[in-house]
């Protein structure tokens, strides 16, 4: 091979030079350095682009809903605010007729009853034995437990947890009505056989077969109510009218979803309801 001599190789060198140069100031990025990456993002990187190739078909149509979504709220159909971002107004529309909306009789909660419930106790010392299928029900956020006179604070765990959820429910519908909020009173729960007898001594509209005492039942008041507030608080009065018509229409909604069925007793002044 033929040895350049030095002023081949100057030449050369400074050809080089000046042709490096134009690209850079044609190409700046090439001259900037190049951040490596650490190798486990570099699979990382690869493994994600691999993936969003693969699911972007998929994903379209949930990134779709999700859009709309946001274009909704944003559109004013938030359960909450309005297009203008203010609180958004639900009337009380309550039902047309109570004796109609939940006519459940007690023949078909006892059906019910029987499937979900225990087997009726004699007595309330009999009761305890049952611990094992019941539930202790007492006071809480949601509902108050009344002075019980024909009964004991037990249900079965399925019962225990729909009365919670109706609690629960009550209070978001009167937050978004613009409602101060208020505790139901449940008025009766599990019964023995021996509450029952001395219930009819003189109660008409109390059976002897009664869906009480399978621990699947209880009354919820619609005509009392208890007014949660902070000590020394004066709270918006609320009438019990207005109060049971919101109650009717979160019971409607619990009915229609096959959550439980219903009877308005109209004497009694309360909802008897049974979980399904």
């Amino acid at each position: 091979m033929k040895k350049l001599s030095k002023r081949n190789f100057i030449i050369a060198f400074g050809g080089s030079v000046i042709i490096l140069a134009l690209v850079r100031c044609v190409f700046p990025d090439v001259a900037r350095p190049r951040k490596v990456q650490p190798q486990e993002n570099r699979d990382s990187v690869k493994m994600d682009s691999s993936a969003f190739a693969l699911s972007e078909g998929i994903d379209s149509a949930a990134g779709k809903k999700q859009d709309a979504e946001s274009s909704d709220s944003i559109a004013g159909t938030s359960r909450f605010f309005a297009s203008d971002g203010s609180l958004a107004r639900h009337p009380i529309i309550s039902v047309p007729d109570f004796g109609k909306t939940f006519p459940d009789q007690n023949d078909i909660q006892l059906i019910v009853a029987n499937r979900w419930g225990v087997q009726p106790v004699d007595n309330r010392e009999e009761a305890g034995g049952k611990q094992s299928g019941l539930v202790y029900v007492g006071s809480n956020p949601y509902f108050y437990i009344d002075k019980l006179h024909s009964s004991i604070p037990y249900l079965v765990p399925r019962a225990s947890e729909l009365l919670q959820y109706i609690g629960r429910t009550f209070y978001d519908s009167l937050v978004i009505k613009g409602l101060p909020l208020h505790k139901l009173i449940i008025t009766s729960v599990l019964r023995s056989k021996e509450d029952v007898a001395n219930l009819r001594s003189h109660n008409g509209n109390a059976t002897q077969n009664s869906c009480h005492m399978y621990g699947t039942t209880f009354d919820v008041s619609y005509n009392r109510y208890q007014t949660v507030e902070a000590p020394g608080e004066a709270r918006r009065k609320v009438r019990n009218d207005t109060l049971k018509w919101v109650l009717s229409e979160v019971l409607r909604d619990m009915r229609m979803h096959n959550r439980c069925y219903i009877k308005y007793e109209v004497n009694q002044g309360c909802f008897h309801i049974t979980v399904r």
